[in-house]
């Protein structure tokens, strides 16, 4: 069984008992950088309750969220007022990830085993949807999903055969194609991706993707420079185990990179549970200060040298050094977070909530 599908059971759980639970080589700094800005969420109401792991932020202005109960919501207005779209296919379906080109382009992924996992896209606002792909394999599980400008994206499964298993598409995610393995190193046996976010797969400068894994000793990123036909792994320093790994990864350039995780089932935990790499990630280093828990999500601030924010159960962290030094500044429930390129981030969680982060100057 799956560590991840207890994900709403956990939920439900500390809910429950009253828990609060998203050039030349750059070189990293030794201590934390000064902090230019303080950070606080400002939740917009979007009249839901559902979770929502799923989550794309185009702008100011955009975004999109997915939930574990097959709603789709989406603002135009920067969180003003929330329309529901949802794909009247994917109802009761989980979906974990959704990526948006606009407030009209959009492809959303449901989890699951076997035909649970689809992806549905739209290109008028969600008024209509159509199933672009749907796993016909039994072994596959898709967890998450990236895309670049282009158009071009790719969807990630746990291993199937060995294997990690890859989905390509080039037409903004209207058709999708399975890959060969050929390029794709072995997956260790009991090793697998997190779908706690939609962020266990990226998309980088030129043709690059990233993806992250856990479910063993020592987790490890997979990287692609042509566009998923070849992969090269690294190791991390992350805590690893059974529900132990990275379960997101961002990077603000070619070299600079971040990843986030540890245990859903410590959320407290924040040791080792963050690194940084700034050569691509060739090697990564653990956090001289670590984020404040288990976190879900991360995400560079565009505009921004080095700032990054981390969110989970157990509230939000920022760091101004890459992800070498954290500081905890909120402490609700998100799962995911992510930033647009107008520098704008948005955040999802528990009970229906979104958010824009806020900022001020020091």
């Amino acid at each position: 069984m799956r560590i991840r599908r207890s994900f709403a059971a956990l939920s439900a759980a500390l809910l429950a008992t009253g828990a609060v639970l998203a050039g030349p080589a750059l070189t990293q700094s030794a201590g934390a950088a000064p902090p230019t800005a303080s950070y606080s969420w400002e939740i917009t109401p979007t009249g839901s309750t559902d979770q929502f792991r799923g989550l794309a932020a185009v702008s100011r202005d955009v975004a999109w969220v997915s939930g574990e109960s097959g709603t789709v919501l989406r603002t135009t207005d920067g969180g003003a007022t929330w329309q529901d779209v949802s794909p009247p296919a994917a109802a009761g379906l989980a979906l974990r990830d959704i990526e948006a080109f606009d407030a009209q382009r959009a492809s959303v992924l449901s989890i699951g085993t076997g035909e649970d996992s689809r992806i549905y896209t739209t290109t008028d606002g969600g008024a209509t949807w159509t199933e672009a792909f749907r796993n016909t394999d039994p072994a596959a599980f898709y967890d998450c999903m990236a895309f670049r400008p282009n158009g071009d994206g790719l969807a990630m499964s746990d291993p199937v055969d060995g294997y990690f298993q890859i989905a390509r598409t080039t037409d903004y995610g209207q058709s999708w194609t399975v890959l060969g393995n050929e390029g794709m190193p072995e997956a260790l046996p009991g090793e697998f991706g997190f779908a706690a976010s939609g962020t266990c797969i990226i998309s980088g400068v030129g043709q690059r993707y990233w993806f992250a894994t856990g479910g063993v000793e020592t987790p490890r990123i997979f990287a692609s420079r042509d566009g998923g036909d070849t992969w090269s792994v690294m190791e991390t320093p992350l805590r690893g185990g059974p529900s132990a790994g990275i379960y997101s990864v961002d990077f603000r350039d070619a070299r600079r990179g971040v990843v986030v995780g540890g245990d859903f089932l410590e959320p407290d935990n924040g040791a080792d549970a963050s690194a940084y790499t700034t050569d691509g990630g060739t090697t990564w280093t653990v956090s001289d200060e670590p984020v404040d828990g288990y976190r879900s999500g991360v995400s560079f601030i565009r505009g921004t040298a080095r700032t990054v924010i981390a969110v989970g159960p157990t509230g939000s962290d920022v760091s101004f050094d890459s992800g070498n030094t954290w500081t905890h500044f909120d402490d609700d429930w998100y799962d995911g977070i992510q930033c647009a390129r107008d520098g704008a981030c948005w955040a999802s969680g528990t009970d229906g909530r979104v958010a824009v982060l806020v900022s001020q100057k020091a």
